[in-house]
């Protein structure tokens, strides 16, 4: 084993910040309770300016990431790093709101080991 876990890989590249992180792990596997999970996690993120790092069996990749799109905030930046360390690597920060639109254009992560770091600046701007 050589360097960093994919967390702190994915935190890294992620752009958001690495100073304050928190590893939440995986969420709740039923729909509503993933979701209010979601809002808290963003909420938290927004007041403490603490990135959120949240893992997903491979299955739920697009489940989550939809459920991520339907709630937060359009502002709150989200990376998703998927592969890590492979020649098919992919490693993107961008808006939910940029995410929503590659998804409804046809993105999907499918299964494939994924990091998901989320960032909510909603805090700051109020």
């Amino acid at each position: 084993m050589v360097g960093p876990s994919s967390l702190m890989l994915a935190l890294m590249a992620s752009g958001l910040n690495g100073q304050c992180f928190a590893f939440t792990g995986y969420l709740p596997v039923k729909t509503p309770a993933r979701r209010e999970a979601i809002l808290t996690l963003e909420r938290t993120s927004a007041r403490l300016g603490q990135s959120q790092i949240i893992i997903e069996t491979p299955y739920r990749n697009d489940a989550l990431l939809a459920d991520l799109c339907a709630t937060c905030r359009p502002s709150t930046r989200l990376c998703i790093a998927a592969d890590i360390t492979c020649p098919d690597e992919l490693i993107r920060t961008k808006t939910v709101a940029a995410w929503n639109k590659a998804v409804k254009g046809g993105f999907a992560i499918g299964k494939r080991p994924c990091v998901f770091v989320l960032l909510s600046d909603y805090g700051k701007t109020q």
